[in-house]
């Protein structure tokens, strides 16, 4: 028997050192390019909603024309310019995860898609739409680490999660939601092999994050608590009635991705651009009801409640309800999580005004997560992170139980997760032949 020489072994060893040294800084580099794109969409996101309120200070009906024709631009800027970037983009990359690499996986998380992304989402912020940035970090978030690991071809599915997961914890500056959503949502399971790059990602996400925006919570701290007693009785309330309307939300989404069945889905279908418009029209009218309080991410409008101040507009959350449906079924790029955060809030103060005795801050967490939970049916990630956003660890219990009656509620109205359901269409649309030329 020969022994095997021990340069070969030391050649060897150093082999294995080196690629596993690669991959680690691959993730690395990747997560502080993403740390950097979450806050570039974010100043984009904030600048183009200044922009659209100081139309509005002209005329707030100019809403009535900006926001349809604005609609119809992006979606043909998707269908024609930047194909695959319409909608949050978490199911994007979730069918990604799902193909084999090459064309049609490339063409679902491609630099092109991303840098398409960023700008519709920007447009869409800029025309009043209801919609958030998040979901678009998911998206370009996996791009980037995809384009940088594309010969990784054994790490790719882990880039992808990465990516996406790094996405989150930058947008909101939430790191272990960006962990418990990687798992929970984009891939159900956590693979060994990729646990601690996936987690170095997310680190170098946070630090960039962190070195040039500096620490916060995305809603700010609060220390509002649920008392003991008949403040309880509320709890089962709202969390029935988030988990409701956010899987009305969700079966309506998916009912307009998969096609309506009939002529309406027909002329829908032959007529994107002009159904977009009309979406868009929708939106507007919803701002002059809620006294434009509607448009955007609704950011502002959330943290107010989130602090004890009721809506200026009676009705905001049931419009906010209708505006981001009209935004998500019209086609074009934009996140869910934000508005969904915002019409949680919003119908939390309208319970407030049932149950005054309630601290409405403790209210409005218990609506966000349960609306959230409802639209997205991840319940972990939803009161992770509410919890992470507002710094507050006194109503972790609160929260995870309305989570969880939201998830089952939700699951009764909507029996799909929206995100799943979507990446299905994406992955029915890639398993189908394309025609041969007569």
């Amino acid at each position: 028997m020969i022994a095997r020489p021990q340069s070969t072994n030391f050649r060897s060893l150093t082999h294995n050192a080196l690629e596993r040294w690669g991959r680690r800084t691959l993730f690395l580099i990747g997560g502080l390019l993403v740390g950097a794109a979450a806050i570039l969409m974010a100043a984009l996101a904030d600048y183009a909603q200044r922009d659209f309120h100081h139309v509005l200070a002209v005329s707030r009906y100019l809403s009535l024309a900006l926001t349809p024709l604005g609609f119809g631009a992006i979606v043909f800027l998707t269908l024609h310019v930047f194909p695959n970037s319409q909608g949050s983009g978490i199911p994007q990359v979730i069918a990604a995860r799902e193909m084999p690499d090459g064309p049609t996986r490339t063409a679902l998380v491609s630099l092109r898609v991303a840098a398409g992304k960023i700008i519709a989402v920007t447009l869409g912020l800029l025309c009043g739409a209801s919609i958030g940035r998040e979901g678009p970090t998911v998206q370009v978030g996996a791009a980037l680490m995809y384009a940088i690991g594309r010969r990784a071809l054994d790490y790719q599915r882990g880039l992808l999660l990465a990516g996406a997961a790094a996405g989150i914890a930058a947008a909101f500056n939430t790191p272990l939601a960006g962990i418990v959503f990687g798992i929970e949502e984009l891939s159900r399971s956590f693979e060994s092999r990729t646990s601690g790059l996936v987690l170095g990602a997310i680190i170098a996400a946070g630090l960039t994050s962190l070195g040039l925006v500096g620490d916060y919570a995305y809603f700010g701290s609060t220390n509002a608590v649920l008392p003991l007693g008949r403040a309880w009785l509320v709890l089962p309330l709202c969390a029935v009635l988030g988990g409701f309307f956010g899987g009305l939300f969700s079966r309506i989404v998916i009912g307009f991705a998969r096609g309506l069945p009939g002529k309406a889905g027909q002329i829908i279908a032959k007529h994107p651009i002009a159904f977009a418009m009309l979406c868009g029209l929708g939106v507007a009218l919803s701002g002059l009801v809620s006294q434009d309080s509607i448009y955007g991410t609704g950011y502002d409008q959330a943290r107010a409640i989130v602090h004890g101040a009721v809506p200026s507009c009676a009705i905001f959350g049931p419009m906010k309800f209708f505006a981001t449906l009209f935004s998500s079924i019209g086609g074009i790029p934009g996140g869910l999580f934000a508005p969904s955060l915002a019409v949680g809030a919003g119908l939390a103060a309208n319970l407030h005004a049932a149950f005054q005795d309630v601290p409405l801050g403790a209210l409005a967490l218990l609506g966000m997560v349960s609306y959230l939970t409802g639209v997205v049916q991840t319940p972990i990630t939803s009161f992770v992170i509410v919890s992470e956003m507002t710094e507050n660890h006194a109503m972790i219990i609160p929260l995870m139980l309305a989570a969880l009656i939201a998830d089952a509620v939700s699951k009764w109205v909507c029996h799909d997760s929206i995100y799943h359901a979507l990446a299905h269409v994406f992955l029915d649309k890639a398993a189908k032949p394309t025609p041969s030329p007569e």
